[in-house]
Parts: structure tokens; C-alpha cells; sequence
């Protein structure tokens, strides 16, 4: 079973490019982050006609999420996640595909930081922590995939030192990374990859895909039950360099189910 995220960066300018990526790899199941428009603009038939049914969760100009499936039923389990009912992004959404809880999110970014993006961040990944030790609770195999806007590691961004006081780079963010992965779960990428410079955006500016300047931010993470079934994983860093594109490139694992 091949699943895969993709942050479109606005799914509706962008429609094009998904679905060529679509058509070209084919993935099972698609999470797709920062749809950037209000559930009533979803290009719901367009999907369809690409072979999708599809479930989202839309805000008009920002956030949005969305979780895409080409041979199984989706059955939506939850839209937004627990914690503050005051919150309003459209972050989360999570649906059982094929016997798997497949969680989609788009964490929030948290610049500038220090601030109050970055303390909604750090609040937003609590929660989120949260619920996915809470899934660990089940004995459903669960995959919880999407921009998480955090590099773990040094390896995992262009020149670090540049970073350091950066919300997706600063200490406080990449120790919610870590607590959340010691609660059992596993990083796809590097269960495969441990020592592999791996990114998975580019930014628009200073030619930094041609140069491979990257970010590792979008990743998935594994419940126990899964991490065994991992058969491959990796980056459709290709998209990235079409026209129109995504500053983010698909990434993707393949489980046995």
C-alpha cells in the first residue's frame, strides 16, 4: 500500500501539478496539506475524475488538509483536532483506509518566533502529541503524515546555523519532535535513510531547489505495529522542479497491509 503527503501549497492553482503527480505515481492513499480554500471551492470532481474519492477539511486562503484514497473506502474518523474547541485552523484530519488510521496535518509554522505564532505552535503540538499517544491506546496500525514543520535534526536542513533561531529549527520545537517519537513511534524516512541528506522543500528564493538547499519537514511517522510492515519510502523531489509547482516535494512510503 503506497501513502503519500504533499503540501500543494493552494490545491486549486496548483491543480494541474497534483494531478500529474497523481496520474504519474499513482499513490493508494494521498494526504494532502495547506489546501489554502473553504470546503465549498474543493475541486472535489476533478479529483474523481482522476480516480480519488476524497475527504477534506478547507479554510478559506489558509490551512486545509485533506486525505485522498483510489481504491478503498475512507471512513472518516475525526475533522479538526481535540484540545480547544476555540481553535479555527482547519489542521487535522484523520480517516481509517484499508484497516489504517492515516492521520493528515499541517502543523503550524510559528514565526516569528519568540511570539504568539510560536506559542499557538508549541500549544498546537501538545495537543497533537496528545492525541497520538492516545492512538497508541488501539491496536490499529496507525500513520500520522504532513508538513509537521520541524527539521528533528541537523542533517535534516541546509546549513543549520542559519537556522537556529527559527520556529521549525529552535530547541523547544525539535524536543516536541523527539517526545513525540519516543512515544513508539517511528520516523519513516530515517528507519530507511538514517545518514542520507533528505529534504523535502525547497524554497522559491536564491535558486534553492537547483541547489538542493533544503528542508526536511514533511514526515511520517509509524505506530509499532506498522514499523516492520515499512517496505520503501522516499521524496518525488522531481515535482518540485515543474512548472507552477510546490515549494514542498510528495513524499511517500510503501506498507505491507
Amino acid at each position: 500500500m503506497k501513502i503519500a503527503t504533499y503540501n500543494v501549497n493552494g490545491i486549486n492553482g496548483r491543480l494541474p501539478v497534483l494531478l500529474r503527480w497523481l496520474d504519474e505515481t499513482k499513490p493508494d492513499v494521498a494526504c494532502l496539506q495547506e489546501l489554502k480554500a473553504p470546503d465549498e471551492k474543493f475541486p472535489e470532481q476533478a479529483i474523481l475524475d482522476a480516480g480519488y474519492h476524497a475527504i477534506w477539511h478547507g479554510q478559506k486562503s489558509w490551512n486545509g488538509v485533506a486525505i485522498l484514497s483510489r481504491n478503498s473506502e475512507i471512513k472518516e474518523l475525526r475533522r479538526g483536532l481535540p484540545g480547544d474547541p476555540d481553535d479555527s485552523h482547519s489542521r487535522y484530519i484523520e480517516a481509517l483506509v484499508n484497516g489504517i488510521v492515516i492521520g493528515c496535518l499541517y502543523l503550524p509554522n510559528g514565526n516569528p518566533a519568540p511570539g504568539p505564532k510560536f506559542d499557538y505552535k508549541l500549544k498546537w503540538f501538545e495537543r497533537f502529541s496528545t492525541h497520538a499517544a492516545g492512538l497508541l491506546q488501539h491496536d490499529l496500525p496507525v500513520v500520522l503524515c504532513g508538513d509537521y514543520n520541524v527539521m528533528p535534526t541537523e542533517l535534516d536542513v541546509y546549513k543549520p546555523e542559519r537556522w537556529l533561531d527559527d520556529a521549525l529549527f529552535r530547541p523547544e520545537t525539535r524536543l516536541a519532535f523527539k517526545n513525540l517519537i519516543d512515544q513508539g513511534w517511528t520516523d519513516a524516512i530515517r528507519k530507511l535513510y538514517p545518514n542520507d541528506v533528505i529534504y523535502t522543500f525547497w524554497d522559491y528564493f536564491r535558486k534553492a531547489y537547483d541547489r538542493n538547499a533544503g528542508l526536511r519537514i514533511d514526515h511520517f511517522l509509524l505506530s509499532p505495529n506498522l514499523q516492520n510492515q515499512l517496505v520503501s519510502a522516499g521524496v518525488d523531489r522531481h515535482v518540485r522542479g515543474w512548472e507552477k509547482s510546490s515549494d514542498h516535494g510528495p513524499v511517500w512510503i510503501d506498507v505491507q497491509v
